[in-house]
């Protein structure tokens, strides 16, 4: 089957069937093999990859190797035959393995196919599988991202054809944007700094970048100096027949004589105030899901979509979560409620927004710290302090130290220190990494280490 052609029902009927056939034929306890041979396979037809587009054993780095990968096939380029460019990395465990949600398996399997996703020889790969036959869930990549893109789904004969349906549609409607919520649930730690010069960096480095401004403060609006559009955000969280894209508005910045643009912002308006109240922010259609829906058109448009928010675990840093494939967490060292607020986003309010999405995202990404430079007597006192915050729940250790491997205990943690040009540019109404090449640089290795891939 070649990228032009669509399976016809018929085909899309019978694939399901032979799936649901290989299923029921499996033995309890089916070993590794016999699930790849006898489940794996047909799962991949099922999902519209033909024979000669999967590929077992494919190698990733060193000499690691992922047990399926697959890509539909050009006219002249049989990914049988090239082993080029793989789009869906299948890891897969025999159903002696536990996989079951939050099982230490299904962690470990988590973390290799993330692995495997980030590898050299998979980075045209966006999608990755693990499965043993009685679990399965899906991941999306985006540039050194990865996010699960479903839940953890027990496999039935009774759901098996509702899991290839929406496995499917995803896999076939593959989006070009990530959506970031840059979020913590303490003030004064500098999102609106870094989410402003990371959309400069970003740009930068040739990404095109949508700010959203969902804040009623307006902070984000106020730095850059811009007023909202005819149509309000504001006016389209009420009016369903409104075009959120007439709520745009482009930042650009005037180089040897010419106006560059190099952003698109959507601003918040005064009245965005009129949700801070309870009783109106029931009034929104769909609730918390209101902004993600509006944001849904922009999904092919852009390759990044960054939503500010306020620091409340109100309606507009509810919305902005759950718009969010990630959410990334500034945090000061020398502010140590920071830091356990940054362990509540992870470990209760990021939980509290997958419950009602029920597609396993949005993704805590790792804390870093923002701001003043750390000495070694500062280190010590705030690494004192997040080993007690690990203790009283060890699964937040990857979000606090994120290199940290058993026999290596690396406590490291990114940071971006402060400059005076940061302030300076803010009266300036210009991100401060078109101001100042430290700047951009710190913020460059920000979009490397968290978002950028090779």
């Amino acid at each position: 089957m070649t990228l032009t052609q669509q399976p016809n029902h018929a085909q899309t009927e019978m694939s399901i069937e032979n799936l649901k056939n290989a299923l029921s034929s499996l033995p309890p306890g089916a070993p590794e093999a016999l699930v790849s041979d006898s489940f794996v396979k047909p799962l991949l037809e099922a999902l519209g990859f033909g024979k000669a587009e999967c590929y077992p054993e494919y190698g990733t780095d060193g000499r690691d190797a992922v047990d399926f990968a697959a890509r539909k096939n050009k006219p002249d380029d049989l990914f049988h035959h090239t082993k080029s460019a793989p789009f869906l990395l299948v890891e897969v465990k025999g159903q002696n393995i536990n996989l079951s949600e939050g099982s230490p398996s299904h962690q470990a399997t988590q973390r290799q196919i993330e692995r495997y996703l980030l590898s050299s020889t998979c980075k045209t790969a966006k999608w990755g599988i693990i499965t043993n036959s009685t679990y399965i869930q899906l991941f999306c990549r985006h540039g050194k991202v990865v996010f699960p893109a479903t839940v953890n789904l027990q496999i039935k004969l009774d759901n098996i054809a509702e899991i290839i349906s929406e496995l499917r549609h995803k896999i076939d409607n593959t989006h070009r944007a990530l959506s970031v919520c840059v979020y913590n649930n303490k003030g004064g730690v500098g999102k609106t700094t870094t989410l402003i010069n990371l959309a400069g960096t970003l740009y930068k480095r040739g990404k095109k970048v949508l700010i959203v401004d969902f804040d009623s403060q307006s902070d984000t609006t106020l730095s850059l100096k811009l007023s909202p559009a005819k149509v309000c955000l504001s006016e389209c969280l009420k009016d369903t027949r409104l075009d959120i894209r007439n709520a745009i508005v482009p930042f650009s910045l005037t180089a040897k004589g010419k106006l560059i643009h190099v952003f698109d912002v959507i601003p918040a308006d005064s009245k965005l105030e009129d949700y801070t109240h309870y009783e109106n922010a029931q009034k929104i259609q769909r609730g918390i899901s209101r902004l993600r829906d509006l944001l849904k058109i922009f999904l092919n448009e852009y390759d990044y979509i960054l939503i500010d928010c306020p620091t409340q675990w109100l309606f507009f840093s509810q919305s902005g979560v759950y718009a969010s494939d990630v959410v990334l967490i500034p945090t000061k060292h020398n502010g140590l409620t920071s830091l356990y607020n940054a362990a509540k986003v992870v470990e209760k309010l990021i939980p509290e927004i997958r419950q009602v999405r029920k597609d396993g995202a949005p993704k805590a990404l790792p804390i870093f710290f923002n701001g003043e430079k750390i000495n070694d007597a500062a280190r010590h006192m705030v690494n004192s302090e997040i080993g007690k915050i690990i203790e009283c729940n060890k699964n937040l250790l990857p979000y606090f130290y994120p290199k940290y491997r058993r026999g290596t205990a690396d406590k490291t943690i990114f940071e971006i220190p402060a400059y005076a040009s940061v302030a300076n540019a803010a009266f300036s109404h210009v991100p401060a990494v078109f101001m100042n090449k430290t700047v951009l640089d710190h913020y460059d290795r920000l979009a490397k280490e968290y978002f950028l891939h090779g």
